[in-house]
């Protein structure tokens, strides 16, 4: 099963690959735009362009910074470690779901199966933290049992 923690690990990247180039393009579009604002007759109008093109600029900006922390969670975490409990880096199958405790990166497929990456912050994943396989837990009012942890 490791080479299906490898296959979500390596999903996971690239999610965060294409935020962070994502972010980074929009950062640039936003500069250009800002440098391409001409002064006119209308000096207002000029400040204010550019001040809603720095604006976006710097909401891009905290968007790389975003990208790069879950960059930097997700190289925390090696694939190739088993995990007897929940635990980031775990592979935990549930009644509730099948999860991949590494960082907030949505439903992601794997041979037709899906998957959920959810970071060990995540309500589900606190929940179910530190437990064993065979364990039940009670998560949004209802039971949770734990069918494997790898």
């Amino acid at each position: 099963m490791s080479f299906l923690k490898n296959q979500l690990h390596t999903l996971c990247a690239a999610f965060v690959q294409q935020r962070i180039a994502a972010a980074q393009a929009a950062m640039l579009t936003a500069q250009e735009s800002a440098n391409s604002e001409t002064k006119s007759s209308a000096g207002d109008k000029y400040e204010t362009g550019r001040a809603m093109a720095q604006e976006e600029r710097n909401r891009n900006a905290v968007q790389l910074q975003q990208a790069l922390q879950l960059q930097g969670e997700l190289t925390r975490i090696n694939p190739d470690l088993p995990c007897d409990t929940v635990r980031p880096g775990a592979l935990v199958d549930s009644t509730l779901g099948r999860f991949f405790i590494s960082i907030s990166a949505g439903k992601l497929t794997v041979d037709g199966q899906d998957y959920f990456a959810v970071s060990a912050a995540a309500p589900v994943a606190a929940a179910l933290s530190g437990k064993r396989a065979g364990e039940q837990v009670v998560f949004n009012g209802k039971p949770v049992t734990i069918s494997t942890i790898e």
